[in-house]
């Protein structure tokens, strides 16, 4: 039975469930704490007495997962928020608007990253990447990790006649269940996955390259060059496009009031995909622009092409810029 089944080896599942979704795999662990809970209410005296075992390995291996990617994004800086980014089913976008919230909130954040999804799973590395002590990493993400665990197995306590009818529902019909969410599951992903293709796919030649955009700022009159990327990922790389104009999507109506609709306009990012960079476009263009174009590549493209970056410190001086060549990544 299921519950004899949790009594043996209930612990070990839940620990190596939690640590997979904490690592980022397609797992979702929530439910794992849930149940649990649920069993220990309904067989106090099997299951019940492994509730505070539980919720100490739980807490483990959120820990053991969180640290991995803290070490992550201390050893490779925004290059794990760009392979978080492409291993999102999440529009770029929204990696973007997490960035912003740690950067409003700073590691306080993770004391409840993990009851936002995604906000987790961008937060950790970028706390490593941003130079928090790993005492204070730890210490918050703690917090957080004990809430999250404490909260599953509680609210499989509440609800265990519920979920226990459910579980014998289940039961009577079979493997079948199983597989049918299994199934639905894996379509949802696909969906999701096909979607964003099908995004980049249709974007694909509304783009300017570096060599173009840089004869055309040689122009007269030159485009005007937005850097879009979030404070958080500026402090990462504190380099821009000489001339670029941080710009924030959220505040298109003072772009509209400060440049004609006729002006030539090139938005650049750091994400894959320029995903940020094209739906700013499209919101401009729905507002009436006639000539934008992301930047193909984004800042990586332009830093890999051998072109000129002006350094982010000159620039908060009030100096002149100097344009520099950083080392190749």
């Amino acid at each position: 039975m299921l519950h004899d089944l949790l009594a043996r080896y209930g612990p070990a599942l839940v620990f190596a469930n939690v640590l997979a979704g904490s690592l980022g795999l397609p797992v979702p662990a929530m439910p794992a704490l849930v149940l649990f809970g649920a069993m220990a209410a309904m067989h106090p005296g099997l299951v019940g007495q492994q509730v505070a075992p539980v919720l100490a390995l739980a807490i483990f291996a959120m820990l053991i997962g969180d640290s991995v990617w803290f070490l992550a994004g201390r050893l490779y800086g925004g290059d794990t928020l760009k392979t978080l980014c492409k291993l999102s089913l999440s529009r770029d976008t929204c990696v973007k608007k997490t960035e912003r919230f740690f950067g409003r909130w700073g590691v306080r954040v993770l004391a409840v990253a993990k009851f936002v999804p995604g906000l987790s799973l961008v937060s950790v590395p970028l706390a490593g990447a941003m130079g928090v002590p790993y005492r204070q990493f730890i210490g918050f993400d703690g917090i957080g990790a004990a809430l999250w665990s404490g909260t599953g197995l509680l609210i499989g306590v509440m609800f265990a006649p519920q979920i226990d009818m459910l579980m014998a529902g289940a039961s009577r019909l079979g493997r079948g269940v199983a597989v049918v969410i299994v199934v639905l599951l894996l379509l949802y992903a696909a969906y999701r996955w096909q979607r964003r293709r099908q995004l980049i796919k249709k974007l694909a030649n509304a783009r300017i390259t570096v060599d173009d955009l840089y004869r055309a700022m040689g122009a007269k009159p030159p485009p005007v060059v937005f850097d879009i990327r979030s404070e958080e990922k500026r402090k990462l790389d504190p380099y821009v496009i000489p001339g670029a104009i941080f710009a924030d999507e959220r505040q298109l109506s003072e772009i509209l009031a400060k440049y004609p609709l006729d002006q030539k306009l090139v938005i650049y990012c750091s994400c894959p995909n320029e995903i940020s960079a094209a739906w700013m476009a499209k919101k401009l263009v729905e507002a009436g622009y006639v000539d934008v174009l992301p930047l193909l590549g984004g800042l990586d493209a332009w830093r890999d092409a051998g072109r000129t970056l002006e350094s982010l410190q000159m620039q908060a001086r009030n100096e002149v810029p100097v344009n520099i060549t950083p080392k190749a990544v």
